[in-house]
């Protein structure tokens, strides 16, 4: 670095905190990439119309991330970034000789770079940043020598704060750096750190029950009472040297209580509940495990799943760990400074979660043994014929794995929308890919491979033997045509099934353009933006009625005749709250003069929605009383569909619509032209659904980042606020993807199967293939809670996922429920 003739100090600092996100993506040439922000620098120095310039230089970032550290290019990065800071001295120092007013040039890093070119773990290269502050107000002799210090990277904020005369952020943890100040009077520089301290201490009360305890803040007790000697003796106007030595006193006292606090807060701060959070891990693993033993099980032509938990929990083994696990507790609970949720815990509370983990690992120990049993006696057996995967099964397996992996990346937790769009895209030329196949060659080449209960391979792993069953079971109406039989169409119809994975592509290429989300694109303006500006109202009027005139015309196909009444009316109240409250346009309305809330045109559409999902209800109800109408039990769960439907119709907003009816456009398509022709399997229909449910999920404009929420769904109707309706609301609202594919497969199973078994199949499918990517993500939050990027990236998607666990929790318990009224009819 070029030397300075206001030279202060350079201090080396560790990153303790979080990370200043990059506002441009690693797309640029390494060389180029901050010459956005040089060609603008010289006229906005002139200007000198501004109090404060910040610029964010990108460039060694991205040459580390690309060629690491040692790259040839960081020399000429760095010449660069010399120039650049003479060019900004030089002209402050201008500035200077005409205000006369010293200003401040701040050279400081975010983060630092390991060896291979990353940022994300806490290595001394990785947290290792300098940290300079040149100014004239800085005096500095010739001659006078500093050497460079180690300070926390909070910090900053405390020091710019104070010189600049602003409040110290409420939750700031940092110390004021002193070398700062020093050059003041000494009353000055006590105020400073008292305006510190006191910041601190109130802190510390927040977040510390047993504050008065803190060496820190006894500390800052004793600098109080010495900081009051200190001004009696300085208003009675002492001699010189005695204020000289006490205030040195003083000083000292506050640099130690500032140091003391700042550490207590810091490792309050960056405290994690370790022993919970291996305990919740566990149990998590242990839950994902039973699933993956019982796949053969769960998948069999019986459709069953039987846990063995009563036997376990006599057996020698439960015992033998319960002990365990309790001296494990009462260990940790009653070390020294240890503090954790489990250990507030009553002792019956805990007791329950260590009597749990040991009943499912006892479980899970006995569910292996069987596996393996069951594999000995089959290796004992003559050869069967090898069961081979279909290219849709190889296709569905590595996309759930390669999802997962993708998890534990920062980049594709911002961008995960990418992911999905990628797999539903694949997904729809494995389809297309199928269809043909099935044209053009004939029966021979179907798609359905079913390996039985009876040609189980040797060796076969848990997940192939997922594949055998009973054909009967898992295929859809294909009794009579044995595994490999698919009905070819013919005519017109032959031809909508050639052209309808490219129709469900197209629909989805629509989809990505109406919103943007992740990070990395999100500030690029999209359709949505166009739609929603006040100059297109007309526009999106336009187009939201289309819309809500094709959601009634996809949905009211199978609804009741009273169903269908309800639907016309629910559909012409949603255009009319969205109009009420200045949205959209009636054609005879020109202005928003008449803009209210529109809560009465929203309770309006809510009686519809009950009244919808009432009726259905009654038909499900009266499936169960009268075991033969299976078309009450049909039409049930289709007018429970059409409600939730309407529902999200009204939540919604107007630029949203189109995604609802493409939705439903889908669902339309791949239902008559793909899934019926080609009767694909109840786990392969399963997993379709999830993952458009998912691709659907970020179509509305979902992310990862908590902002995306839209919490306005929550108060529609609502005149006040009300907790539980809120949360509801805006729970269905963000999640209306996955619920309405999840709803869709109950109806697409119960209508087109005349399998007992089939909804047993698609609920075990469904919760496997959500608790997979769950209990995988838990493991690497819990591996990466020190990541750089962890209350940034990954703590918003864990709270995303525990949502969606909820979610899946219902709907499995839906499908619990519509097989238990399936296995009556």
């Amino acid at each position: 670095m070029m030397e300075q003739p206001h030279f202060l100090y350079q201090i080396i600092q560790r990153v303790n905190s979080g990370d200043f996100r990059e506002l441009f993506m690693c797309t640029f040439s390494p060389i180029k990439v901050d010459d956005n922000v040089t060609r603008h620098l010289d006229k906005v120095l002139k200007r000198r119309d501004w109090d404060m310039l910040i610029l964010h230089y990108l460039g060694l970032d991205h040459i580390g991330h690309i060629s690491g550290p040692s790259s040839p290019l960081i020399g000429h990065k760095l010449s660069e970034m010399d120039g650049v800071l003479m060019k900004v001295h030089t002209s402050l120092l201008s500035e200077e000789r005409e205000t006369l007013v010293p200003n401040l040039l701040v050279l400081c890093a975010d983060h630092g770079m390991a060896e291979t070119g990353g940022h994300g773990a806490s290595s001394p290269e990785e947290v290792n940043t300098p940290l300079v502050l040149i100014s004239s107000a800085f005096g500095r002799k010739h001659g006078d020598i500093r050497h460079p210090k180690r300070v926390q990277q909070t910090d900053l904020a405390a020091t710019l704060s104070i010189g600049l005369g602003l409040p110290i952020p409420e939750n700031s943890v940092g110390s004021l750096l002193f070398p700062v100040v020093e050059g003041k009077p000494m009353r000055e520089q006590l105020r400073f750190l008292h305006l510190n301290t006191v910041q601190l201490s109130k802190l510390l009360q927040e977040n510390v029950p047993s504050y008065k305890k803190d060496p820190g803040f006894e500390q800052f007790k004793v600098s109080e009472r010495l900081h009051g000697n200190w001004i009696r003796l300085y208003l009675e106007e002492s001699s010189s040297e005695v204020l000289f030595n006490l205030g040195s006193k003083l000083r000292r006292q506050y640099l130690d209580a500032l140091r003391t606090l700042s550490l207590s807060l810091s490792r309050q701060m960056a405290q994690y509940d370790v022993y919970s959070m291996v305990v919740g891990t566990v149990v998590v693993l242990e839950v994902l495990t039973l699933l993956l033993l019982s796949v053969p099980q769960a998948l069999s032509s019986k459709a069953e799943l039987d846990v063995p938990l009563l036997s376990p929990v006599f057996s020698l083994l439960f015992y033998l760990v319960l002990l365990v696990l309790s001296a494990l507790h009462v260990i940790v609970c009653t070390s020294a400074g240890s503090r954790c949720y489990l250990c507030s815990l009553s002792w019956p509370a805990a007791g329950g979660v260590m009597v749990l983990i040991s009943t499912l690992l006892c479980a899970v120990t006995s569910a292996l043994a069987k596996t393996l049993a069951r594999g000995k006696l089959l290796s004992q057996t003559p050869a069967h014929p090898i069961s081979r995967w279909s290219e849709l099964d190889l296709l569905i397996l590595l996309g759930t794995v390669g999802h997962v992996l993708s998890l534990g990346a920062s980049s594709f937790v911002e961008e995960e929308h990418q992911t999905w769009y990628f797999l539903i895209n694949t997904l729809c030329l494995a389809l297309c890919h199928e269809v043909y196949r099935s044209c053009f060659l004939g029966d021979d080449c179907g798609p359905q491979h079913c390996l039985h209960a009876e040609e189980e391979p040797e060796g076969a792993t848990p997940a192939l033997q997922a594949k055998r069953a009973d054909c009967n079971v898992l295929e859809l109406d294909a009794v009579s045509k044995g595994p490999s039989s698919v009905e070819v169409p013919r005519g017109c119809e032959r031809w909508m099934v050639l052209a309808s994975p490219w129709l469900v592509l197209t629909c989805c290429r629509l989809l990505r353009s109406l919103n943007q989300t992740g990070v990395q694109w999100a500030h690029r303006p999209d359709l949505g933006h166009w739609l929603t500006s006040s100059d297109h109202k007309a526009e999106l009027s336009v187009l939201a009625a289309l819309s809500l005139i094709m959601i009634f015309v996809l949905v009211q196909r199978r609804c009741s005749p009273a169903s269908k009444v309800a639907m016309a009316f629910g559909l012409l109240g949603v255009y009319c709250y969205r109009a009420a409250i200045g949205n959209v346009l009636f054609p005879w309305q020109q202005d928003n003069k008449d803009i209210s809330k529109g809560i009465t045109e929203a309770r309006f559409v809510y009686v519809f929605v009950l009244g919808i999902l009432f009726t259905g209800t009654k038909d499900l109800l009266k499936s169960q009383v009268i075991t033969t109408d299976s078309a009450a039990r049909t039409l049930g769960l289709w007018e429970v569909y059409s409600g939730l439907v309407l529902l999200a119709a009204l939540l919604f907003r107007p630029h949203n619509l189109p995604v609802l009816v493409l939705s439903l456009l889908v669902q339309a398509i791949l239902t008559t032209f793909i899934w019926r022709p080609l009767r694909h399997d109840a786990a392969e229909i399963t997993v379709m659904h999830y993952w458009f449910g998912q691709a659907f999920f970020y179509f509305q404009g979902n992310s990862n980042s908590i902002t995306t929420v839209d919490i306005s769904a929550g108060f529609v109707g609502l005149d006040t606020y009300m907790e539980i309706p809120a949360v509801f609301l805006t729970a269905f609202a963000t999640y209306a993807g996955p619920v309405l594919w999840a709803s869709h497969l109950v109806n697409f199973l119960s209508s087109e199967t005349n399998s007992s078994s089939a909804l047993s199949h698609a609920c075990f499918c469904y919760a496997l293939v959500c608790s997979f990517p769950v209990s995988a993500y838990i493991i690497l939050v819990t591996s990466l809670r020190y990541h750089l990027f962890i209350w940034s990236v990954f703590s918003p998607k864990l709270l995303y996922e525990g949502m969606h666990l909820l979610v899946t929790a219902a709907v499995c318990v839906f499908f619990t429920a519509m097989d238990r009224t399936n296995t009556k009819s």
